[in-house]
């Protein structure tokens, strides 16, 4: 026998022995871990690290540590460039990442495994990579981003005839259909992944699709239809003995009987979802289970019962640290309490839910530093991998550099006279280029901050004269406005359908803080393609935010603000028209109120233009105002047009 052989038959007699304790699982995970080293084939060597950490995954996760069999099989791979064992590597290092809710370092190392898989020029591997980089964004509501590796991954695994990571791509494709609200689309994805699901007698698959088809028909409102599925769905679970999945289908059932009135056939289904719970381990659907009773009770005007369920909810989300539970726990009480007459005990109750809502969202923002942290540690051990490699190859570049010097002195003496000069004069004109790049960097730098400080000036007024609820979605669209404004100005220039998007989510902010005291409409030329013309991020917005805060805001009657981009040639021009009260009774209004106030994100923008005509050597990069008048000479708005060399995509 082999000594592979040999290996692997001891470590499955020792599996098979029971040793189960932490200590002994501890011996043997490690001396696994020395046996491998000592193989000779370095593949072999990964492939055996790789095997060996699914083994052990439990053991190392229990004790929340890094599984040492992956962190080998990544310096391994590393070292002898091998690239579909670092793929593998990386896949399962970032699903286990994804499966503790790591969702940020999840997509950090899924994106390493996929350019790994890249270069290995596998593509069953670069599917899965995608894959998986598509349902980390998905966990994190990036469901632009999620769509579109998925999407990748689903064209190259047709072309491949990869039916598992079609099914998989396609079921994603459904969900995220499902969360955007495009019901009939995610009807269609999920009817095809369930026909994949049912070739490949994947029962598990055909029972999530079957309730994925359920969520969908209920959201559209056809009730009948969606317990059809959810009844298929809970045959096969009870088939499987899917304790989890049963109780998933049976509160379902419940919510959707619930809505068709029949409040007997769904306290039913309910009832049964609390029995199967006692057989799944994760408490978190015992406590779901009673607030969906609690709920069902309040509807049918049963406050006292109902109240009952609803404790039997919070006392074990206090237990367990469930604090979504107790958001929603406590969300139902003040409706328990509202529709029983008493607000003083609703209203403290809504202040509990609006108290753990604020919580989760403080525990989302340390969760995501920690993880920030935890990626440039990776970063750094990376690097280090990087530079044991680099300095080896340095060593043997010397060597064949030494053999080849005393034959090739004559040829580079000659080639360096020669292209001496043309390389001075490049460098020089490469210095005053990166001069002006490192400047136009610093004054886009500069808009965030201005900003920002802007919008959270808006944000306290607005909070200050509105109740908690409208702050905290308020809070949200402007969260995701920051993250749209912070991924934009990592890049000179950046797609206009993203500059228009985070102008458009700005406007929105802007008119509701303002109490829609404006409307907007932004037109595109039809010969632009939004997704292929760059365009500067934040260049128009302090043009719009000006228009509104000194033209329209003064305005007794309702504003209207227009915005168009057009392409002319190779020219792109952007025209803000207003009609607030001009130039010159906003300079006198501005006069009364501040006279020391100076518009920081208008002279950020045209220096930034400025430098954008210097780089380009052009004279198509320049700002002009125009004040519109009337026939008898009354200001009548401010037109802003914005020009700069077109650059595109392709």
């Amino acid at each position: 026998m082999s000594k592979r052989g040999l290996f692997y038959l001891s470590c499955l007699l020792l599996l098979c022995c029971g040793i189960n304790s932490s200590a002994q699982d501890s011996v043997l995970a490690f001396r696994s871990l020395d046996s491998v080293k000592k193989m000779a084939d370095d593949t072999l060597k990964v492939n055996t690290f790789m095997a060996q950490s699914k083994n052990f995954y439990r053991y190392f996760d229990r004790k929340n540590q890094e599984n040492p069999f992956l962190l080998e099989a990544i310096t391994l791979s590393s070292r002898i460039k091998y690239n579909k064992g670092l793929a593998d590597a990386y896949n399962e290092m970032g699903t286990s990442k994804r499966n503790k809710s790591q969702y940020i370092l999840a997509t950090e190392y899924h994106e390493k495994a996929l350019a790994a898989a890249e270069d290995s020029r596998n593509d069953r591997l670069i599917a899965v990579s995608l894959n998986n980089i598509g349902v980390d964004y998905r966990r994190r509501d990036m469901l632009e981003k999620a769509f579109d590796y998925h999407f990748r991954a689903l064209k190259l695994a047709e072309k491949i005839n990869d039916v598992r990571n079609i099914t998989i791509a396609t079921n994603s494709i459904g969900n995220i259909n499902l969360s955007d609200g495009k019901y009939e689309d995610a009807i269609r994805e999920f009817t095809r992944s369930l026909r994949l699901e049912q070739e490949s007698d994947n029962e598990l698959g055909v029972a999530i699709n079957l309730g994925n088809l359920g969520y969908a028909y209920e959201y559209l409102g056809k009730l009948d239809l969606a317990i059809d599925y959810y009844e298929r769905s809970l045959a096969v679970n009870q088939r499987l003995g899917n304790s989890t999945g049963m109780s998933i289908c049976y509160t379902c059932l419940g919510t959707a009987y619930q809505k068709k009135k029949n409040y007997p056939l769904a306290m039913d289904y309910l009832q049964k979802a609390l029995e199967v719970n006692d057989r799944v381990d994760d408490k978190v659907h015992v406590a779901e289970s009673y607030l969906s009773i609690g709920r069902l009770l309040n509807e049918q005007g049963k406050y006292e019962d109902a109240r009952h369920h609803i404790r039997q909810a919070l006392e074990l989300g206090h237990q367990w640290g469930f604090k979504s539970v107790l958001m929603e726990g406590y969300k139902a009480m003040a409706d328990n309490y509202k529709r029983e007459g008493d607000y003083a005990q609703s209203l403290d109750n809504t202040n509990l839910s609006l108290q753990y809502k604020d919580s989760i969202l403080e525990e989302r923002s340390s969760t995501e530093f920690a993880q920030m942290k935890a990626m440039h540690e990776v970063y750094r051990k990376d690097n280090q991998i990087k530079e044991l490699q680099r300095a080896q190859d340095l060593n043997q570049l010397r060597i064949r550099r030494n053999l080849a010097l005393a034959i090739a002195l004559a040829g580079f003496l000659f080639m360096l006279i020669v292209g001496g000069f043309f390389y001075i004069r490049h460098r020089n004109l490469q210095a005053n280029r990166q001069t002006l790049q490192l400047e136009l960097r610093s004054l886009r730098s500069q808009m965030n901050p201005h900003f920002i400080f802007n919008s959270l000036s808006s944000i306290h007024r607005y909070i200050w004269s509105n109740n908690q609820e409208e702050a905290s979605d308020y809070l949200t669209k402007f969260s995701k406005l920051m993250r749209m404004i912070l991924d934009n100005s990592q890049h000179t220039f950046i797609p206009l359908n993203k500059e228009l998007d985070s102008l458009r989510l700005y406007l929105d902010l802007e008119a509701l803080r303002c109490n829609n005291i404006f409307d907007y409409h932004i037109a595109v030329g039809e010969n632009i393609n939004e997704e292929e013309v760059l365009i500067p991020p934040m260049i128009i917005q302090p043009y719009v935010e000006n228009a509104i805060w000194h033209g329209l805001v003064h305005r007794e009657a309702k504003g209207r603000l227009e915005i168009s981009v057009s392409l002319k040639g190779k020219v792109l021009e952007v025209v803000v028209t207003d009609n607030g009260i001009g130039r010159k009774m906003a300079m006198e209004i501005k006069e009364k109120k501040d006279r020391m106030h100076n518009s920081m994100g208008m002279k950020v923008t045209e220096g930034r233009i400025a430098l954008i005509r210097k780089i380009n050597n052009t004279k198509d990069a320049n700002v002009e105002i125009l004040d519109l008048r009337d026939n008898g000479g009354q200001a009548t708005g401010t037109q802003v047009r914005i020009v700069l060399p077109a650059e595109f995509l392709f």
